[in-house]
């Protein structure tokens, strides 16, 4: 399994060493790996292998190695890999919020950390995720979703609004979380879920010139087909008028 690290986590670590919320932000990833993990075991439990192990600012993703064969199954308009990806989406949030739960009934503080601390933590980190933003959870969550009933295609413009709207509400949410907490790392982590939002947004734009050279490709041999058609009838009706 290959690990890979994205350079931006070292900015935020400084910004969280400026701002004196080190240990704030080494707790947080902590539980986000943990929230992994979640995601980890689900996937091997559905019979897939780890292929990657990314860090990033936000926390941990993973990605796996995925068989052919769920790509034929079909499920309504989408396949059983979607519904596959669905189960491991939800099963990291799952894992924080069980966490939650455990806090509540150990109800003591743990290695010196308040138990509050522990509890809003991961439920921060769980809600978190499941913001509708694709490449998060949530987004992956309802991309799934959205694949198995109106089919992959229509997905991506869905998603794609959806993520783009996201973003926005977040943003004006957020503005006012800045002014009322002065809490300069939440613009950070704005600015990486941006930068994610804008990213996916030209991926999204890449695969609408995809599929727009497809469709006129088959446009092109369906009228090349229908030419041929009309040229063969034709021959046809001229041999049999010579012929009689």
């Amino acid at each position: 399994m290959q690990i890979k690290i994205d350079l931006k986590i070292f900015v935020f670590i400084i910004i969280f060493v400026i701002t004196r919320q080190i240990e704030i932000y080494g707790l947080l990833m902590f539980f986000a790996f943990l929230h992994e993990l979640g995601h980890l075991f689900a996937g091997v439990a559905l019979g897939f292998k780890p292929k990657s192990l990314s860090f990033n600012p936000l926390g941990l993703s993973i990605n796996f190695r995925i068989g052919t064969s769920d790509y034929n199954r079909r499920l309504f308009k989408g396949n059983i890999l979607a519904l596959k990806r669905l189960i491991i989406a939800v099963s990291g949030p799952i894992v924080n919020f069980l966490l939650v739960i455990f806090f509540c009934i150990l109800d003591k503080d743990l290695f010196n950390v308040n138990v509050e601390f522990l509890i809003y933590s991961n439920i921060l980190i769980g809600i978190f995720n499941l913001i509708p933003i694709y490449p998060l959870d949530g987004g992956r969550i309802i991309k799934n979703i959205l694949h198995i009933i109106n089919g992959l295609e229509n997905t991506y413009g869905y998603i794609n609004l959806i993520s783009k709207t996201s973003i926005v509400i977040l943003t004006i949410f957020s503005s006012v979380m800045i002014l009322y907490l002065k809490n300069i790392s939440i613009l950070f982590i704005l600015g990486y879920l941006w930068y994610l939002v804008i990213n996916e947004n030209k991926v999204y734009c890449q695969r609408l010139k995809m599929y727009e050279i497809i469709n006129n490709e088959a446009d092109y041999n369906s009228k090349v087909n229908s030419i041929d058609d009309r040229l063969h009838d034709s021959i046809e009706e001229a041999i049999k008028i010579k012929c009689d």
